[in-house]
């Protein structure tokens, strides 16, 4: 879509645009509200900045939404079509690397009780591998500010695949 067109489409449309990226209403609301945007950037950085910070029930919502990383969604939605690019640079034909995921998804979620969630954009499974295996070193406290931090980055990036200058 483009910025003139987000800038100017109907409050729900709006809405139906921005969900994807992270399904937080609050923030949803505030980006959609803050319309119209002079430039893709002003947008991205108004996004940025209404993220910051998500509530523990805002990020326990979104985490809802992710999948395990190594775990390809099958909907057909906009959000697992999202899911699935941000993943391509984790190969599940590379066995190793997948049990390897799989297993630090595991001990993650026993820790934790929630998926491992990394923006995986721009990321090499090498590189998702270690920093699972480094955050599993950290505790509660320190891991739910990283996750908030990352939902934010993903938010961010999403919305800046799905609008055009």
């Amino acid at each position: 879509m483009k910025l003139a067109e987000f800038n100017t489409a109907d409050p729900t449309k709006a809405a139906e645009t921005l969900r994807p990226c992270i399904d937080v209403q609050r923030w949803v609301d505030a980006v959609a509200s803050a319309r119209p945007f002079p430039t893709k950037e002003a947008l991205l950085a108004f996004a940025s900045v209404a993220a910051n910070p998500f509530t523990s029930e805002e990020v326990e919502s979104a985490m809802a939404h992710h999948p395990r990383i190594g775990e390809r969604p099958t909907a057909a939605t906009t959000e697992a079509s999202m899911s699935r690019s941000e993943q391509a640079g984790v190969d599940p034909a590379d066995t190793a690397l997948a049990e390897a995921l799989a297993q630090g998804n595991r001990e993650y979620e026993e820790k934790f009780g929630r998926v491992f969630l990394i923006r995986a954009a721009g990321r090499t499974a090498p590189e998702i591998l270690q920093s699972l295996k480094e955050r599993l070193e950290n505790s509660p406290a320190e891991e739910d500010t990283i996750v908030a931090q990352q939902l934010r980055e993903i938010a961010v990036l999403r919305l800046e695949g799905l609008i055009a200058e």
